[in-house]
């Protein structure tokens, strides 16, 4: 009687955390991957930096901030927009699945120079 108990009492400690951890892993999506994390400001005419560079495959957040007035981000070929309000920080996730050249620019008009306002995302 006493050997029955011990075993139960032994396989519960042992299921207890398999089962919890386990099902916490699979609600989170399974593996967790890092995301490299992209900062950009946008303000009148301008995006800093102007020139970024990914890695094919590599998981990236692009935090983008207007300093000024509502801008625009638009990547056509890779099919991410967003509205950038002032002071406020828009997410945008993507993993480049092809190298090349991306050109993004604001959309939303923002003044005089609206029309000059890009720049450019290098995946190699």
């Amino acid at each position: 009687m006493q050997s029955t108990l011990s075993r139960i009492v032994c396989c519960a400690v042992i299921a207890l955390p398999i089962v919890f951890f386990g099902s916490t892993f699979l609600s989170s999506g399974g593996v967790q991957t890092s995301e490299r994390v992209v900062k950009i400001t946008a303000r009148k005419f301008e995006y800093r930096p102007h020139e970024i560079r990914l890695k094919v495959g590599e998981p990236v957040v692009l935090e983008l901030v207007s300093k000024d007035v509502t801008h625009g981000f638009n990547i056509p070929d890779l099919g991410l927009r967003a509205d950038l309000e002032p002071g406020e920080t828009a997410r945008v996730r993507l993993v480049p699945e092809k190298p090349g050249t991306f050109e993004f620019y604001c959309d939303n008009f923002c003044g005089i120079d609206h029309e000059n306002m890009s720049a450019v995302i290098i995946v190699q």
